[in-house]
C-alpha cells in the first residue's frame, strides 16, 4: 500500500520540485515502486523527469476534471519511475473545479485505486496554497517541506503548518508531517547555520538529517531531463538525495513496525493468543 507524499511550500524556489523529482529518482533505486504526481502547472517535475510537457496524450489535469482515469495518464520515464504528468492546463483546472462540490477530493479519488500499485507516491505541489495544493494535502498521508535556511523561510513554514493544522481538522485527519528538508545550503552562511539549528530545536526528529547544498550539478540536471542521480550519481546532491531517501524508507519501516507492536495478538477464533 503506497505512502502517499506531498513535497509543499507555498514558497518558491525552496527546491520543491528539485526535491520531488530526485526524491522519486532515489526511491526507484532502491528499488521501490514510485509514482510522482505533477500538480504544478509550470510542469517543471515533469520537464525533469525527462518528459515534453507540450506533449502528452493526457495530464493531471485530465485526470482532476474526471475526463480520464489517472493509470491512462501515467508514463514511465527513463529513470525508472512512473509519473502523472502536468502543464499549463493545470491552471484551467483549478478554475473550473471552484464551484464543484467535493474539489478538494478530486486528487484523493483518482489516486486511492492506485495505492495497491506502488510504494510511494510522491506529489510536486504548486508554490501556493492553492486548490491544486490543498488536493493534495487532503489526498496524502504526510507533507514534506522543503526549505531554506532564512528568515522569511521560517515565516511561511509557520503559515504552512496553520494551514496543515485547518485541513486535519477538516478534510485529512491523519495527515502528518514527514520532515523538513534543509536545501540549497551553504555551511559558510552564519543565518543559515543560525536557522538550522532554531528548526533542530523546535521541530526535533521531524527535521531530515539530510542537508542538501548548493550545488552547481544538481542544477544542471533539470536542462537534461534527469534527475541528480541519473545525471551525476557521484554528485554531493546526489548523494544528499540518495540519503534522503534511505531517511524515508528508515521513517516508513519504523512506521510499520509500529503498527505490528500496537495490533492486537489474536488467533483465528479471536481469543488472545
Amino acid at each position: 500500500m503506497a505512502r502517499i507524499i506531498a513535497v509543499a511550500n507555498q514558497k518558491g524556489g525552496v527546491g520543491k520540485t528539485t526535491t520531488a523529482v530526485n526524491l522519486a529518482a532515489a526511491l526507484a533505486r532502491t528499488p521501490k515502486r514510485v509514482l510522482l504526481v505533477d500538480l504544478d502547472a509550470q510542469g517543471n517535475a515533469t520537464m525533469g523527469s525527462g518528459i515534453d510537457k507540450h506533449d502528452l496524450a493526457a495530464s493531471s489535469c485530465d485526470v482532476l476534471l474526471e475526463e480520464q482515469h489517472a493509470d491512462a495518464a501515467i508514463v514511465a520515464t527513463p529513470e525508472g519511475f512512473d509519473l502523472l504528468p502536468g502543464n499549463t492546463d493545470l491552471t484551467a483546472a483549478e478554475i473550473e473545479l471552484m464551484d464543484e462540490e467535493g474539489r478538494e477530493q478530486r486528487l484523493k479519488r483518482a489516486l486511492d485505486p492506485l495505492r495497491a500499485k506502488y510504494d510511494f507516491i510522491i506529489v510536486d505541489c504548486p508554490p501556493a496554497l492553492s486548490l491544486l495544493t490543498l488536493n493534495a494535502l487532503t489526498a496524502a498521508d504526510s507533507v514534506l517541506v522543503p526549505m531554506q535556511c532564512e528568515y522569511y523561510a521560517l515565516e511561511g513554514l509557520t503559515s504552512l503548518l496553520r494551514t496543515i493544522d485547518a485541513l486535519k481538522a477538516k478534510l485529512n485527519p491523519q495527515l502528518e508531517i514527514e520532515g523538513v528538508l534543509r536545501t540549497m545550503f551553504d555551511v559558510r552562511n552564519n543565518l543559515a547555520n543560525a536557522v538550522s539549528a532554531e528548526l533542530t530545536h523546535h521541530f526535533g526528529d521531524k527535521v531530515f538529517r539530510t542537508i542538501v547544498p548548493r550545488n552547481v550539478r544538481l542544477a544542471e540536471a533539470p536542462s537534461h531531463g534527469q534527475s541528480i542521480v541519473g545525471y551525476d550519481r557521484g554528485s554531493r546532491g546526489a548523494v544528499a538525495y540518495l540519503g534522503l531517501a534511505g531517511e524515508v524508507l528508515r521513517r516508513q519501516r519504523e512506521r510499520e513496525q509500529d503498527r505490528k507492536e500496537r495490533k492486537p495478538m489474536n488467533d483465528p477464533a479471536g481469543t488472545p493468543a
